[in-house]
This record gives structure tokens, sequence and C-alpha cells, in this order.
């Protein structure tokens, strides 16, 4: 980030008219989570479920529980058997793998989401909350634009936000590509 950039950042918050770090991550206009988040909750409501589970890549996969209203709780793991996993893919049985993954996944590779809204990723508090992403079993950033509580340098925290932007559009376009295989 330049200089300016960070002085003007400084300044917003200062007035509390801060833009979303997400809306303008790569300078330009809304990040992606936004609009994908708003895709999958729409095609997970269009199709009557509240959970759907992906293969990632290799032995990663996904899931998400979508609580309509609420939030969107997006997990993606390593799993120890990845042909168990991937059964349960085929044969839709998205709940078990969304257990599976939230509870009996390698602790290390796990990256849980809290979207709060399932509106995508934004650095700081909303009007209603923010949201948590939490890598495997290191302490939870909370994008409420409080980075000094958590014990981060303005620069870690939009790093760490840069970063969970960027594993969740990936978690988020999986989902929808399974969503809408069939």
């Amino acid at each position: 980030m330049t200089p300016l950039r960070l002085a003007a950042l400084v300044l917003l918050t200062a007035f509390g008219s801060m833009t979303p770090l997400s809306a303008r991550s790569g300078g330009q206009g809304e990040g992606a989570t936004p609009p994908l988040a708003k895709e999958l909750a729409g095609l997970l409501q269009g199709k009557k479920l509240d959970v759907v589970a992906a293969r990632l890549d290799g032995d990663t996969f996904v899931a998400a529980m979508l609580i309509p209203g609420s939030e969107l709780l997006v997990v993606s793991a390593k799993y120890s058997a990845p042909a168990l996993i991937n059964e349960k893919i085929l044969n839709r049985k998205y709940r078990e793998v969304y257990l599976d993954l939230s509870t009996g996944s390698v602790a290390d590779s796990k990256l849980l989401v809290e979207d709060l809204k399932a509106d995508g990723l934004h650095a700081e508090k909303q009007k209603d909350g923010f949201d948590i992403v939490t890598r495997g079993t290191a302490q939870p950033t909370h994008f409420n634009g409080e980075w000094k509580k958590q014990n981060m340098s303005q620069e870690a925290y939009m790093k760490a936000f840069q970063d969970a932007e960027t594993a969740y559009q990936a978690m988020l376009r999986a989902l929808v590509a399974e969503l809408k295989k069939g």
C-alpha cells in the first residue's frame, strides 16, 4: 500500500466514512466475494438447500451452510480419507461433508469463514456485526476494523483481509460450480 493510500485510509477511518476494503481490492470497484457469496446464497435458496460441498483441489474440500437472513458458514480443509469425502459429494451428502470438514479434518489445513449476512467479506464492522476468519488452530481474525485490539498492525490486518478474500473467492467459486452442475 502506498503512503498516500495509507494516509487516506487513516483519514477516512477517523471520519467514520471508510469505504470497505473489499470494495477497494485491486483498486477496482467491489471485491469478488460479495457477488459470489450472494450468488451462492441465491443458488442454495433456489434449490431449497442449506448446505453444499465440493472438492477444492487435490485432497482439499469445501462446504458451506447457509443460515438464511443470518450468515454463511464456509469451511475448507484437507481430509485424511479424501475418497470418502469425494463419494459423499458425488452422492450429494453435503451435510455430512460439512460436519466432517468442521470436526474431523486436518486441523492445520482448516479455514473457517463466518460471513455475516452472506454478503462477502468486509474489512470493517458492518451495521449489524462483522465477519470472522479462522485459519487452522490460530486465533480468529475479526474483520471489524479494530486491528490494534487484535495485536496487529494495520498492514498485517489488511494483508490478513486480502489473504482471506483470495481464499474465500476460491471456496465460493468451487461451491457455485458444484450447484450449477446439476
